[in-house]
């Protein structure tokens, strides 16, 4: 192929937008070859170069490496500046000989130059993005040797943060890389551009493609169009009309083809189409290529975004590529896993933070459904989070050639996916003239996208005034949404509710903080909803951005995603898809004929007629069909159901097989006390007050207002307390010097919480009320004064109330209630709880109901290195114990700790407090917390840090608990 012919092709219809300075800027656009499906005498066009290859660092000893793949990932180190070359030998195929020979580069990050026999073939600068060259001249017959020299840290790397972001070197040849054929005259380019009439029911396929005529003589071409549905049935076939290319020339092919009701491609119902396009030398086949076409297009209409004529609302999450082991390398089989398991979450929108993603990503997202934003690889340009803008100048024009490039590069890669819905110029950095012509190159490439660019599109901070189509703001609070009806541009939300990830020893000690995530997402995004302004969001993040690296080092940002980087769901994981559900359900009612909800249908396009709904009232399963059509509210009726059950469950499922909501509605249970009369009897002299409750006796210290003991038929059930703890927010990110958050490092602990210092009682009087016995203590605090009230009861309740005065310096408050110790073996958590949903899967650990074991595991870091713990992530353990243990339990009713011969205490909450309990000092520690919030996160704001406190001098705290030990 000659690639300066169609350049020139490619530049003349870039002149057609009437702007000299960038056609000349995009003068080197680099074209794709499309990979032939067959190729005129040849078997097999194309081969896989996936797999072993020779890796040495320039003049160093040779090694292996596996391509796809990150050096640094392999336990191999090239420093910045230095050069890491990666060969491998070749065979041409016989068949291949008299074609054009070329290689694609899926991503190689961050600078390659490709050698072919040792004969020089090209260079590429920038990762995460594909490349062509031909090696036609320079392959010979029999075994060749192909050499790729690679250099990481370039200027590409700099401009998007890539290394700085993974707080590793990202180096080496990332995605696939193929070698393959085509004939002397060939199908240089290919693009699909849908048309559908006003009323989006009839649709124009405009078929345009480039043939490149290597030959020095003359050829009679001509294209041939196959267009085929899903089942495999034509809906047409069609034949341009012959043309003569004369010696290395390239040519144009343009074909406008109408189809009759077409099936539209969107998130909610992806259908494709196959294209073959077949090139035909005078009357012979030389070449042919197949693609998926989805029938969809895009277009603004004031502050909304419309896909197929109608608006859309958008629910995502930013996704790196990431995998522990791989780092940033690319693997088929989990690109599409993330889109399933991103699916399956209610998401319809994936924004690929902060570079391309993989082909193999686009063509799941294609076929299964997700609206995608693909962002080029720029980032933090004149931010504080790249430092090196205090030194350069953002505005030099210097840097537009690799900002063109990043962004060419993308459209040219990544255009013939449907799924990609607009295109992203780059993160978070400040608008200026180099982006304004990077802009305008972006849609001159593409004019059937619109542009993004991640700015802030209100307030003072980084709001420079972008003119990208669509207007972007990152973190905002609960007003957010609403500010969205004033702009008149759409307005994403690129980033937003950001997980708890910064506050790391705050999640090591209490997994819980995930859960309480949960509640105010959904509160989030019903206020996104409603804003007709507010295109939707990508919360931050998708997946946990973790590098195991083969020295044993933990690396990256961290653990902010709903999914683990092992791909295991986290508990925000269920919030998000609560949040994003398509239909919600509220408001049961009965009558002696039927039940009815309130159902709202959140859908962008489907009627619930395309969904299954499953009743089950009492265990028995009752058909319900609903016509209910899209962003529309009604109701739902399930007949011949009697209006007297203990429990309805409704299910509804996605015909691309998975939940997308799920509720129950049960009659309330009442708690009931179980046990016999206790005999009570008190004891006490000058030091020490006993209290006998049938086979319990507790010890209560009269100088320190302590409970020193509590023993049951001699054995200690109690070491310490109920005292009152009062736990600190700690957002501690792990210390390690850094520029913007990422601090991740296997040395983070996680916190030792101990019950509030008391230095004496003031006063401790006991007596006996008949029924009951009580005692009440004043007592000093090292931080204030309080009193607290033990009282026994003869129905076996221990019941414990505090109050306190704070007199110590301001402290911003996690958690406040009493505080017990138990043996080590009360290792087995039951509770009872009214979550902030009525479901919850069974490997959730905020389910209403469950059981959990202690399982404390010796992982003395932040995570175990190399592989997960667990199967399901709320099995994973450090040493306080599993995820399910040791995480707050919020709203309980009850909950216990139990021995394995079943010796028991249990609580009798009041329905607002929380437990939680966790392995400290050889002991379960056990708080029952009468506050409680989501946790210490800075990125959060408004819903998810309502109700933080602070405490100061003066302020009262007070609470109770019940217990029962059997």
């Amino acid at each position: 192929m000659n690639i300066k012919k169609i350049n020139a092709v490619m530049v003349v219809l870039l002149l057609g937008f009437g702007h000299l300075g960038l056609a000349q800027q995009s003068a080197n656009i680099k074209i794709l070859s499309p990979l032939p499906a067959k190729v005129e005498g040849i078997d097999q066009p194309h081969i896989s170069l996936n797999g072993v290859w020779s890796f040495r660092v320039e003049n160093g000893k040779p090694a292996t490496i596996k391509v796809p793949g990150e050096w640094e990932m392999q336990g191999y180190e090239v420093k910045a500046g230095e050069k890491a070359v990666y060969e491998k030998q070749i065979s041409i195929p016989e068949s291949w000989k008299g074609k054009r020979i070329a290689l694609k580069f899926d991503a190689v990050s961050s600078n390659a130059v490709v050698k072919m026999n040792g004969q020089y073939i090209g260079e590429h600068e920038g990762g995460f993005v594909a490349f062509e060259m031909d090696v036609t001249k320079a392959v010979k017959s029999g075994t060749n040797v192909l050499t790729v020299e690679v250099r990481a840290n370039t200027i590409s790397d700099i401009l998007s943060c890539v290394s700085q972001y993974a707080a590793h070197t990202v180096g080496g040849i990332l995605r696939k890389v193929t070698l393959f054929a085509l004939p002397e005259t060939h199908v240089a380019d290919l693009d699909v551009e849908v048309k559908f009439d006003p009323k989006y029911q009839d649709a124009k396929l405009h078929l345009q493609a480039l043939v490149a005529n290597n030959t020095s003589g003359n050829q009679d071409l001509a294209i041939q169009y196959t267009l085929k549905d899903k089942s495999g049935k034509t809906v047409f076939e069609k034949k341009t009309a012959k043309k003569s290319a004369t010696g290395n020339q390239t040519i144009p092919f343009d074909l406008d083809i109408q189809i009759s009701k077409p099936k539209h491609w969107t998130a909610e119902s992806p259908y494709l189409y196959e294209l073959t396009t077949s090139l035909l030398n005078g009357t012979q086949v030389v070449q042919s290529n197949i693609q998926k076409v989805g029938f969809r297009d895009i277009k603004i209409r004031g502050n909304e975004l419309l896909v197929n004529g109608r608006p859309v609302k958008l629910k995502g999450v930013n996704r790196h590529a990431v995998h522990p082991l791989m780092g940033r390398a690319s693997d088929p089989v989990l690109d599409r896993k993330d889109v399933e398991v991103f699916l399956a979450g209610n998401l319809n929108y994936i924004r690929t933070s902060h570079y391309p993603p993989s082909e193999e990503f686009l063509n799941a997202a294609d076929e299964l459904g997700l609206y995608v934003e693909s962002e080029s690889a720029l980032n933090w340009i004149q931010h504080h989070a790249s430092p090196i803008w205090r030194h350069w100048n953002y505005q030099d024009p210097k840097f537009l050639p690799t900002m063109l490039r990043a962004n060419m590069d993308n459209v040219v890669s990544n255009r013939k996916h449907p799924s990609i819905i607009f295109w992203s110029l780059g993160n978070e950095s400040r608008w200026s003239d180099l982006w304004a012509e990077v802009n305008k190159t972006v849609k001159a490439l593409d004019k059937t996208r619109p542009t993004v660019f991640h700015d802030q599109t209100w307030g003072s901070f980084n709001n420079a005034g972008s003119k990208a189509d669509i207007a972007n703001y990152h973190y905002p609070g609960i007003n957010g949404p609403k500010a969205t009806d004033t702009m008149s541009r759409p307005t994403l939300f690129g980033e937003y509710a950001h997980l708890s990830d910064y506050n790391r020893r705050e999640l090591l000690t209490d997994p819980g903080v995930r859960d309480a995530f949960n509640a105010p997402m959904v509160t989030y995004f019903d206020s996104m909803y409603v804003h007709k302004g507010n295109l939707g969001g990508a919360i931050w993040s998708g997946i946990d951005d973790t590098f195991h690296m083969p020295d044993g080092r933990i690396v990256g940002y961290g653990p902010w995603g709903p999914i683990d980087g092992w791909r295991r769901e986290k508990p925000e994981y269920f919030g998000m898809k609560k949040a994003y559900s398509p239909v919600r359900i509220s408001n049961l009612k009965s009558n002696s004929n039927n039940i009815t909800f309130d159902v709202e249908n959140r859908y962008d396009f489907r009627s619930l007629k395309d969904v299954e709904i499953k009743v089950m009232v009492d265990g028995k399963l009752i058909p319900v069909t609903s016509n209910l059509q899209a962003r529309s509210a009604g109701k739902l009726v399930v007949p011949n159901a009697s209006g007297v059950f203990n429990k309805v469950e409704i299910i509804v499922n996605d015909d691309r097989g998975f939940e997308v909501e799920h509720e129950i509605f049960e009659t309330p249970k009442v708690v009931t006390v179980n046990g016999t009369a206790k005999a009570l009897a008190l004891k006490q002299d000058s030091a020490f007050v006993y209290i006998t409750q049938g086979d319990v006796v507790y010890t209560i210290s009269k100088t320190y207002g302590l409970m020193t003991a509590a023993r049951t038929s001699g054995e200690q059930v109690l070491s310490k307390g109920p005292s009152v703890a009062i736990i600190a927010a700690n957002a501690e990110d792990g210390g390690k010097p850094n520029v913007a958050g990422e601090t991740y490092q296997n040395n983070i602990y996680p916190i030792k919480h101990y019950e509030q210092y008391t230095l004496f009682a003031t006063q401790v009087q006991a007596r006996d009320d008949k029924d009951s016995i009580v005692v009440d203590l004043d007592l000093t605090y090292q931080q204030g004064t309080g009193k607290q009230q033990f009282i026994f009861t003869k129905e076996g309740l221990f019941k414990t109330n505090y109050e306190m005065n704070y007199q110590d310096g301001e402290v911003s408050v996690y958690q406040y209630g009493l505080m017990l110790e138990l043996p080590l073996h009360y290792d087995e958590l039951k509770w009872s709880r009214k979550g902030d949903f009525s479901y919850y899967p069974e490997n959730h650990i905020g389910r209403n109901n469950g059981v959990a074991k202690l399982n404390a595991n010796n992982v003395y870091e932040v995570e175990a290195h190399g592989e997960p713990v667990a199967k399901a992530w709320k099995d994973d353990a450090n040493t306080m114990g599993s995820n399910d243990f040791r995480s707050t339990k919020a709203r309980v009713i009850t909950a216990s700790l139990t021995t394995v011969d079943r010796k028991q205490v249990n609580l009798l909450a009041t329905g607002k407090q929380a437990s939680r309990t966790w392995k400290q000092d050889e002991h379960i520690q056990w708080l029952v917390a009468d506050y409680t919030n989501s946790g210490s996160e800075p990125f959060y704001g408004s819903p998810f840090t309502d109700g933080r406190i602070t405490l100061k001098k003066g302020d009262v705290i007070k609470g109770s608990m019940i217990l029962q030990i059997d």
